[in-house]
């Protein structure tokens, strides 16, 4: 996401510089992912309150207050565009799955160790349409059960990552180990519940309800949706892509770029009613750039083919990754591709910036409770 930057002079953006920077290195890197999320919101309000007032110069009859977005809960593939605060990743061996060697290292909970990498799977743009069709008609077939007032989306995942770590005047790639993360969040998301031991300094978690410690309560948006807010967007493709590029104009590297993370964002850690679900791929079928990669692995080993495409301006490829029969999505990863520059030098070819797999999605009838637990 680019934040709007001109409401600062050209001091007040070195020093805001300085001040990240200085962050990015006295945080424990657990807990730069949590406060990424937290920025990636704070810019999301900036260009709100930029639009609103603009609108309201023009029409104020019209305008409504616009309430403060929640912060994101995942937006693995907008790590790199947040003023290089962290960069996340990681790498998987090519056998598939999360493995090599651990230094014992302790951030948080969790163990880290050095980055690994996988073999780049070849992309081509040959049977793309064909392969999207294929697993709309899947999603469309999946009966996503509605998610009534009081009720949680619940989504279990395995994850890993990859960030520079900067010691001194010394930086090198590091990576948490793969961890299961879990995510509740009520049907209108002002209620919620986060585990995620690369994120939480508690092993309970924290929570996510509204209104937080500002009391600010905020509204559902694209990049940061509850169920009620899915529920309501149309399932025409056109009009679907066409809302997504508006909404996330001025966000990532490129606007083809932002929407295929949109859509990618909504496969992961939400639960979209079956027929948005089908309607999202038809939609990502339009968006220029779209590639199919014949052999991809989740984080946790499973192999599958993936709709991908690659980031111009970091050199990621963005990879969905389905089971080859069923066309169920099994997860997402990013993967560098092509040699980086700069401080992003220490990243390789082969390196998987970010990989999950998603391990249960379900609909609960409380904070902290998961399927076997429910009556």
């Amino acid at each position: 996401m680019n934040a709007n930057t001109s409401r600062q002079n050209p001091a007040e953006r070195d020093e805001s510089a300085e001040l990240l920077s200085r962050t990015a290195r006295d945080l424990p890197v657990g807990r730069h992912e949590f406060h990424r999320e937290r920025l990636m919101a704070q810019i999301h309000d900036m260009q709100q309150e930029e639009r609103t007032a603009t609108a309201a110069s023009e029409a104020p009859a019209k305008v409504r207050r616009l309430r403060l977005p929640r912060p994101a809960i995942v937006l693995p593939a907008m790590a790199a565009a947040v003023a290089g605060i962290v960069v996340a990743g990681f790498a998987v061996s090519g056998g598939g799955g999360v493995t090599g060697g651990r230094d014992g290292a302790q951030d948080g909970a969790l163990a880290t160790g050095p980055a690994l990498t996988t073999q780049l799977g070849a992309a081509s743009t040959e049977g793309v349409p064909q392969l999207l069709d294929q697993i709309s008609l899947a999603a469309a077939d999946v009966s996503h059960p509605t998610v009534k007032p009081g009720q949680y989306v619940y989504v279990e995942s395995k994850t890993a990552d990859t960030f520079v770590r900067t010691v001194g005047d010394e930086s090198s790639l590091a990576s948490h180990q793969l961890h299961r993360r879990q995510v509740w969040m009520s049907a209108d998301g002002t209620k919620g519940w986060l585990i995620d031991p690369a994120v939480n300094d508690s092993p309970e978690g924290e929570t996510l309800s509204l209104p937080d410690e500002q009391g600010n309560e905020r509204e559902a948006y694209l990049n940061a949706p509850s169920y009620d807010y899915l529920a309501k967007l149309t399932t025409d493709p056109d009009a679907l892509l066409a809302k997504i590029y508006k909404e996330t104009e001025g966000m990532g590297n490129s606007p083809d770029q932002q929407a295929f993370t949109t859509i990618g964002d909504l496969l992961g850690e939400s639960y979209p009613p079956a027929e948005l679900y089908s309607a999202l791929f038809k939609a990502a079928e339009k968006i220029p750039g779209v590639v199919v990669v014949n052999d991809a692995v989740d984080a946790v080993g499973r192999h599958g083919v993936a709709v991908a495409r690659l980031d111009e301006t970091s050199g990621q490829r963005e990879e969905w990754i389905f089971d080859k029969k069923t066309h169920v999505f099994l997860g997402d990863r990013s993967v560098q591709v092509r040699k980086a520059t700069g401080e992003s030098a220490l990243i390789k070819p082969g390196t998987v910036m970010y990989t999950s797999a998603i391990i249960n999605r379900a609909v609960v009838d409380g904070v902290k409770q998961t399927p076997s637990q429910a009556g």
